[in-house]
């Protein structure tokens, strides 16, 4: 229906089989109606096993950002959510894969932990990474104004304080040299929409 209506629309995803779409994909990004984001957090497979057990595994996901470069649609990599001490030492590494295997924008987020998932979190950190879940937790708290969760609009995404802005720096390095731009900066065209239309047996009359 996006397709058939030109309406634009972005996917982010963290499945390999986004590879699927490319027969509606393709043409929408030939009229510039798609932005594929596929979030790749780690590189490390045993990790990304614990940490998101249903999703591809991080080389099927960077193998499907070159897929869909090569096939023209317009694809970006979403490092989210970067976890202190945990998956942010491949931050630079997965930034630099993701320019080599041709996505064109890199996204960040840090981790967030309202409501119950403070507790989910903790008890998953008990469980695989028992050894510095205190660590952990202190960074994030470190980077949330001393709470598990800061809601404040400006700041949950990224974090503030010390090591918050070493990770945005980082970022930028790393984005810097793998020439690539924010996954914010992409304009999709919106002129091209027409609104579905239920068929009618009698025909348009206008």
């Amino acid at each position: 229906m996006l397709n058939e209506c030109n309406h634009p629309c972005t996917i982010v995803t963290k499945n390999a089989l986004v590879e699927r779409d490319l027969d509606i994909l393709v043409p929408m990004a030939e009229r510039n109606l798609v932005q594929v984001f596929v979030s790749i957090n780690s590189l490390d497979n045993k990790l990304a096993a614990k940490l998101e057990p249903r999703a591809s595994a991080p080389h099927r996901r960077m193998k499907a950002v070159e897929t869909l470069a090569n096939a023209g649609v317009p694809v970006g990599v979403l490092v989210a959510p970067i976890i202190p001490a945990l998956n942010e030492k491949d931050l630079e590494a997965i930034i630099g894969q993701a320019g080599a295997n041709g996505a064109n924008s890199i996204g960040y987020t840090c981790i967030r932990l309202p409501r119950e998932l403070k507790q989910l979190f903790r008890e998953w950190l008990d469980l695989h990474y028992a050894d510095r879940a205190a660590h952990i937790i202190s960074l994030i708290q470190q980077m949330n104004g001393g709470k598990d969760y800061d809601s404040n609009f400006a700041t949950r995404m990224r974090g503030q304080g010390v090591f918050a802005d070493i990770i945005r720096k980082r970022v930028q390095v790393a984005v810097r040299k793998a020439g690539l731009h924010r996954a914010w900066d992409t304009v999709l065209d919106t002129s091209k929409f027409v609104a579905p239309r239920v068929h009618s047996p009698q025909g348009e009359l206008f």
